[in-house]
Formats: structure tokens, sequence, C-alpha cells
């Protein structure tokens, strides 16, 4: 492929999209490039303040459990104050969080606020995901998830280089930076993301129309929708667990600690360098074939783990999985945007994050369960077969689902809210 098609391929992949989607975007980049708090959190609890690394092991823990409240209150508060104001407010706590680190040190005191920050750094994310398809129309949709994936993969890469390299000036400066870095985050929303929440419908004469509330539970009855978010989970189990399972795996295998940043920086050398390429070539690809093609590389990358032992061989194993990320990501919200009616939104990418934060905090305790008890070569096992477990829900549950018009999976999603019989119908199973 010459230069000039990389250079056409490049544009076509960022070309037609509004203007906003792109304050958001360089929003998530601001956001992500001063994201030090989690990258150094477990390095400054054990080297700078002495505690032990099970603390430290457990306040990471929090901060995912924090996830798992946090996603249905950001939705909850998307549907209902707005996507503006809801990234505001949680940017800004966030914000508070990082810079209250820097002078926290009590076991107490810092683990509640690694649990808020948990919350809030969660809670934004679906303000995030239902603004894009406020604003994206249907058929750019997946396209523009990869492309604020791709912000977010950048701007943690650099975080790190730069983290690294600055963190001679101390840990505590690093979440200085990462609190301004998120405030300047929420300014840019505030200046320059209009607000996208759909307007109350009105009826012939006028009068605003009072819309059904959706609640979780709700939003859990929509048959299509909960199958898509269980599956998820299982990916997301598959994708997490490398996370823990591969560093210990390396030094069983008689590996330096050090090799495992290597290895593990492929992940988001990948991203970063061919997000766009790979955004290209599933651009307008059935999303059932997606999820399902992105669920078998999770399960052959994390499968090849149990056969790997070279570092080249450990990296392999990585890209292979990297790309289904790079598929994944994408699709799975603009499927969960797909399902979700209009005002509700917010709530269903709550529910959807939620999966994304379950996983977080339960897959990295069963991954040093299983390498301490059956092995690692039974951790990389299981997440072959979940990994194809997942691919067979994908191809079989929700063909007829993801197959519909925009407008008709709308109102499936909004019949699941309703009834669960007239949206188990139209899964078709």
């Amino acid at each position: 492929m010459s230069i000039d098609s990389l250079r056409r391929s490049a544009r076509a992949t960022v070309s037609g999209l509004p203007g906003g989607f792109w304050w958001l975007w360089l929003s998530t980049l601001v956001n992500r490039t001063g994201a030090f708090v989690l990258t150094f959190l477990s390095l400054y609890l054990t080297q700078e303040l002495g505690y032990s690394a099970w603390y430290a092991g457990l306040v990471v823990a929090l901060h995912g459990l924090g996830g798992v409240a946090g996603s249905p209150l950001g939705g909850m508060l998307t549907d209902r104050w707005g996507r503006r104001p809801t990234m505001v407010a949680m940017h800004l706590s966030g914000a508070v969080c990082a810079a209250a680190l820097a002078l926290v040190t009590s076991a107490w005191g810092i683990a509640v606020v690694v649990l808020l920050m948990g919350v809030a750094m969660q809670a934004v994310r679906p303000s995030i995901n239902a603004t894009i398809a406020d604003m994206v129309p249907q058929p750019d949709l997946r396209r523009a998830y990869a492309l604020n994936y791709w912000a977010l993969n950048l701007g943690f890469a650099i975080a790190a280089m730069g983290g690294g390299a600055a963190i001679v000036l101390g840990y505590r400066t690093l979440f200085v930076v990462d609190a301004v870095a998120t405030a300047l985050c929420a300014l840019i929303v505030f200046l320059r993301l209009p607000e996208t929440r759909p307007e109350t419908p009105r009826d012939t004469a006028g009068n605003a129309v009072e819309e059904q509330r959706v609640s979780v539970l709700d939003v859990l009855r929509d048959a299509p929708f909960r199958t898509l978010v269980l599956l998820n989970l299982l990916v997301c189990l598959v994708f997490t667990a490398p996370w823990v399972g591969l560093p210990l795996t390396m030094v069983e295998e008689g590996l330096p600690p050090s090799s495992y940043g290597m290895v593990i920086a492929v992940n988001g050398v990948v991203i970063v360098a061919f997000q766009l390429l790979v955004n290209k070539i599933t651009d307008k690809r059935s999303p059932v074939m997606l999820l399902t093609v992105s669920s078998l590389l999770f399960a052959a990358g994390t499968g090849a783990t149990a056969l790997a032992g070279t570092p080249v061989a450990f990296a392999a194993t990585v890209v292979v999985w990297t790309i289904g990320e790079m598929v994944h990501v994408p699709t799975n919200a603009a499927a969960t945007a797909r399902l979700a009616p209009e005002h509700a939104r917010g709530r269903y990418q709550g529910v959807m994050g939620m999966s994304w934060a379950v996983a977080g905090f339960v897959a990295p305790i069963l991954a040093g369960w299983v390498v301490d008890g059956p092995g690692s070569d039974v951790l990389w096992l299981a997440c072959a077969v979940i990994g194809g477990a997942a691919a067979v829900g994908y191809a079989t549950r929700l063909r007829r689902a993801l197959a519909e018009e925009p407008a008709a999976g709308g109102a499936a999603a909004g019949a699941g809210a309703t009834g669960e019989a007239e949206t188990t119908a139209s899964v078709g199973s």
C-alpha cells in the first residue's frame, strides 16, 4: 500500500464527523494524557508511603468497585441532568480526587479517595458514549467510537512515557498534573461542547409528552440488550485476565519482571499505530460478525499464552488479543447505542459500562486465585473457552436484533423496558 493510499485512507477515516465530536475527542485526549494516578498508584503506595503490596492491590480493586457503582449512576445523571453537566461534574470530581491523593496519606483516607475516584471516572463514560450517539449519524457511529477509543489510548501512551520521565519530580507532582489535565478536560467540555440530550417530545398541541421513566431494572428487562451485556461481560473477563495473569505466567517461565513491561507495551503500540487501519478494514461490516470475530481473537490470543515461553512469543499473543480489543470496543459501544431508545441512552450505556467495571473488579481476583491454585495453564484454557462461548453467543443470540434497522432497534429496546415477552420475540432465539 502506497503512502498516498494510506493518506487517503486516513482522511476517509476522520472525515465527515461533526465539529462537536472533535471537541469531545480532544477532551478525551487531554484527560488521558494526564492519567498518571492508576499507572503509578501501586508504586506510590509501596515505595513512597511504605504500604504492603496487599494493601496496594486492595486499593486498586476499590477503584474498580467504585466503577461498578459509578457507571449506572452516570447513566442516570446523563439522562436526567444532561450529557454536558454530567461530564463537567464528574471530570471536576475526578480532578479533586487526584489532587487529594497528593495530600492524603492515611490508609483509610487513600482508600476512600480512590473509591470515589473510581465512581467519578466510570460515571463520566455513559455521558461520553451517549453524546457520540446523539451527534453522529448511525452509519458513522462505530467509526466515531473507534476514533474516540484511539484518542484514549494515544493519551494513555503519552501519559505512560511522560510519567516515566517525570517521575523524578515525585509521585505527588504527577497526581497534581493529573488533576490539572482532568480539570482542563472539564473546561473544554463546558466551553466548547453543546448539550446533545434529545428534546422532550411534544404532542400536536405543543404540550410536553412525559416519557416513561427507565430504571436499571427496566434496561435489564430488554432481552436483546441483556444478552449483549452478558456476552460483553464474558469478553471483559477474558480481556482483563492477562493484566494479572500474564506477568505471573512470565515469571513462572523464568523471565525477568522487566520483560513484562516490554511485552504489555505492545498492546498500546499496536492500538496507537493500527486503530485507524483496523477501523478502515472493518467499516460497514456486520456488527454481529465483528463481535464474533473479536471474541475468537480474544480466545486465540489468551489461549495461546499457555504455549508461549519467550518474550517474543508472549508479545505475539498480545498482538492477537489486542486486535480483538480494537474491533470489539467500538463495535460494542455502537451496538449499545443502536439498541437504546433516545431518552434512555445514558442508562443503557451505564449498564453496559457496569459490565466492564464488574470484570475489572472480579477478573484480577479470579486470575490470581487460578494461577496460585490450578495453575496458569488452566487460566489460559479457561479464557479460550470463555472467549469461544462468547463468540457462539454473538453469532446465535444477537443476529436478528443487531441486523434490524436503527429505528427498529430503538423500538425493540423501548419495548424491552415495558415487557420482556415482546423483546424476546424480537431476538428470534
